[in-house]
């Protein structure tokens, strides 16, 4: 088969197209597109434009926020994305930060002198997770471990598969640990008196503002805010606010909103929040996993076989 990467190629990207038996070839000639770019719909656009050929493309990222528009103007095609992909290198950056607000490791490491104590056990915490995702499941393993109380909030109440992870230890589910899945008109209720709440759900127009004011009241106090997803699910405003007046105990941030965030923000300047740059998945992460996505993918098409990943332009993800 014929595939086109654009906007820009690498090594790797060509190697795993050939990988999966296809041909790297220009725009006129392809039937497919490896998309490298994320967040340039108006290029590929042009590109599906003037190629009349192209039946699937492989976008690079699980959040395909940038091209909901284009993918329904374009329902012709198959669209696939990354998504599951990152999800164990995203997850394990969850729990890093989680353990880190709820030990007081962001106080601790800019400390320049001896401290008293503070923090709190993860272990037997309310944890409310919104998304039911890939970085969702592998999540929920890893923390199965610390027996906590998990909700899971997503659009199907069906169960995450996890019942393998869990048979590996007894307490989880015997008075150590549980785990619920609420659909997402029962958000509230999955809120109250959480210790923690971690973001791991697509950014669609819905999700847009999703946690604000009132939605961080209801956690419990000094809980704490993950954010694995998209800056703009939160409330920038309120989230500072909550802070100011003590109703966190601290969020931990891999995305924000603005972001890049601008240095001088207030969010820089409080001991309860810890930043990291948008690198729960770095590119050194990402390479061999987008890798073997896009050459399973290749092969797939070339055989006849389903997609893996793939998108559903009305659902956004």
């Amino acid at each position: 088969m014929a595939v086109v990467v654009a906007p820009r190629s690498a090594d790797w990207i060509e190697q795993a197209v050939v990988s999966g038996g296809g041909r790297i070839v220009g725009p006129a000639e392809a039937s497919a597109v490896v998309w490298t770019a994320p967040s340039q719909p108006d290029e590929l656009a042009i590109v599906l434009d003037s190629v009349p050929g192209i039946e699937w493309v492989q976008l690079p990222w699980a959040g395909v926020d940038p091209y909901v528009d284009l993918m329904r103007t374009r329902r012709d095609l198959a669209w696939t994305s990354a998504k599951g992909v990152y999800a164990e290198p995203v997850a394990e950056h969850g729990l890093a930060l989680l353990l880190a607000g709820f030990r007081n490791l962001g106080p601790y490491s800019r400390a320049s002198t001896w401290s008293p104590p503070a923090g709190r056990n993860l272990l037997n915490a309310r944890v409310t997770i919104l998304g039911g995702g890939g970085i969702a499941r592998s999540l929920v393993r890893l923390l199965i471990p610390f027996r906590v109380e998990v909700t899971v909030v997503r659009r199907s109440t069906e169960g995450l598969g996890l019942d393998d992870a869990a048979a590996g230890f007894p307490d989880w589910g015997a008075g150590g640990g549980s785990l619920r899945v609420l659909g997402g008109d029962r958000l509230a209720e999955a809120l109250d008196g959480a210790d923690a709440l971690v973001l791991a759900l697509p950014l669609l127009p819905e999700t847009r503002r999703l946690i604000g004011q009132a939605e961080l009241a209801r956690l419990a106090p000094g809980a704490w805010l993950v954010n694995l997803a998209r800056g703009e699910h939160v409330d920038t405003d309120a989230l500072l606010a909550a802070l100011d007046l003590g109703i966190l105990g601290g969020a931990a941030l891999d995305v924000t909103d603005p972001e890049p965030l601008p240095d001088g923000h207030p969010l820089w300047h409080r001991d309860n929040v810890i930043i990291t740059p948008h690198t729960a998945n770095t590119p050194e992460m990402a390479r061999p996993l987008l890798s073997e996505r896009i050459s399973t993918n290749v092969a797939a098409y070339a055989a006849g076989r389903p997609f893996t990943g793939i998108v559903d332009p009305d659902l956004g993800y």
